[in-house]
């Protein structure tokens, strides 16, 4: 079991609180990334069967992306920002420093085992932590490649890498972090969270759930279509927020399946070549949900592969299986709606989700179902868009998540916002000091309302 006094020694030399040695760190991760972009490509592939154009855009370039942008604004993250004064508080200064938490834990998840990994460490970077990184273990090959690259750019001491399986991750929830960042599934994070809780370690928890995809009779059913099965299919279904099932109301429902066929037919390689279940398990557990389908074709699979051909199922309701867990999986459920009332009724007594999007023109219905429901972020007429935005905060609420990263989220995330203030010593006003009088009372009572 390891121990964290090496990375304490390398923090307490304060050596990362120097923006020239952060900014020196992003730009040595970044090189390190394209150093091994062809190992973490055939990585990608052989843990998810994830084309090099999917796996550049979701994990390699766009974590270079966030990077680049990290490089670009870390300047203005770390100043010390002075904040207004209250008026009674006379020849005050007040004053906003960030400054690094400590020694963080990151632990990745399976789907996007690069991202997931390295976004929160561009975060914890940023912001002058060290860190250890625990990648999943379902992505064997990407596990490897991972280890390979970390091990080659860093200092141990500064950012170590840990594999192995459960028991270990368990074992590194036992150490006295000083902060624990967790992405994976809302059964697992109630395990960190619980463990955090027992040393009061701060924690962010990316989690999941269902996400809900909205359709309209005022939307445009063409581009509805594909812009969900883009953020359905991608990565076989296997991201958190990925539209769960589709809610379309009933008027224009075989009209809105008949163009999402349409659409899943054109996104499906013509010679099965989807992405692939993480592990057997995980591909058995979705073969029988999709064995459920009480409509539409069986779907085509490969067991040696681990790959799912994707099936919409339609007739569903909230008592089918399919509906009682998150997929992760090519299987869109359909259900229907009379009107937008009756539909915000319903979801307000289910979880809230860690997305949603909506697909109508309608600014009313709109501004109704985005100010009546509670999410952790989604997309008008688009999917999974927003998760893409530097400038967004990204998180889940309730069930599907705690805290925020992304950006400059992902900075604040992984500092301590200290507040303090500055104040002269050549007029000291005797309002605040004893002994009490009914006039500073009087006086203060006028000026603390």
């Amino acid at each position: 079991m390891m121990n964290l006094d090496h990375q304490k020694a390398f923090f307490n030399q304060g050596m990362t609180r120097d923006l020239s040695f952060r900014k020196s760190q992003l730009n040595a991760l970044y090189h390190a990334i394209e150093k091994h972009e062809k190992n973490l490509l055939l990585a990608l592939e052989k843990d998810l069967n994830k084309s090099p154009y999917e796996a550049y855009m979701t994990e390699i370039g766009y974590v270079k992306k966030s990077i680049s942008f990290a490089l670009k604004h870390l300047n203005k993250w770390m100043k010390t920002k002075h904040v207004k004064t209250p008026y009674y508080q006379l020849f005050t200064q007040s004053y906003i420093q960030p400054e690094p938490l400590g020694i963080v834990l990151i632990i990745g998840a399976y789907n996007y085992p690069v991202q997931l990994l390295i976004e929160p460490l561009i975060g914890a970077i940023a912001a002058g932590n060290t860190a250890v990184l625990k990648p999943s273990e379902q992505a064997v090959y990407t596990e490897q490649a991972l280890v390979e690259m970390i091990r080659d750019t860093f200092d141990q001491s500064y950012i170590d890498i840990i594999t192995g399986d459960a028991a270990v991750t368990s074992s590194l929830l036992d150490l006295k972090f000083d902060h624990i960042f967790f992405t994976g599934s809302t059964r697992v994070g109630k395990i960190v969270y619980e463990k955090a809780a027992k040393q009061l370690i701060p924690v962010t928890l990316e989690l999941g759930g269902k996400s809900p995809a909205i359709v309209t009779q005022k939307a445009n059913l063409k581009h509805s279509a594909k812009r969900i099965a883009f953020g359905k299919l991608i990565n076989s279904g296997q991201t958190c927020i990925a539209p769960d099932y589709v809610y379309v109301e009933k008027i224009i429902e075989k009209e809105f399946i008949s163009e999402l066929q349409k659409m899943i037919k054109k996104f499906s390689d013509p010679h099965g070549n989807y992405g692939a279940m993480i592990t057997d398990k995980h591909y058995q557990n979705i073969v029988a949900l999709a064995a459920a389908n009480p409509h539409g074709k069986t779907a085509e699979k490969n067991q040696e592969k681990r790959t799912i051909e994707p099936i919409i199922m339609h007739h569903v309701s909230w008592e089918d299986d399919i509906m009682k867990r998150e997929i992760f999986g090519p299987i869109l459920p359909v259900l229907t709606f009379d009107n937008t009332s009756e539909l915000i009724a319903t979801l307000k007594e289910k979880e809230k989700p860690l997305a949603l999007y909506l697909f109508t023109d309608d600014k009313a219905e709109q501004r109704k179902i985005f100010s009546s429901l509670s999410f952790g972020g989604g997309a008008i007429n688009d999917t999974i868009i927003h998760f893409a935005n530097p400038h967004l905060p990204f998180g889940g609420v309730g069930q599907s998540g705690i805290g925020t990263y992304h950006g400059y989220a992902s900075f604040l995330t992984f500092s301590h916002m200290k507040g303090y203030t500055k104040k002269g010593i050549k007029l000291d006003l005797p309002l605040t000091y004893p002994p009490a009088s009914d006039k500073k009372f009087h006086m203060i009572k006028k000026f603390l309302k």
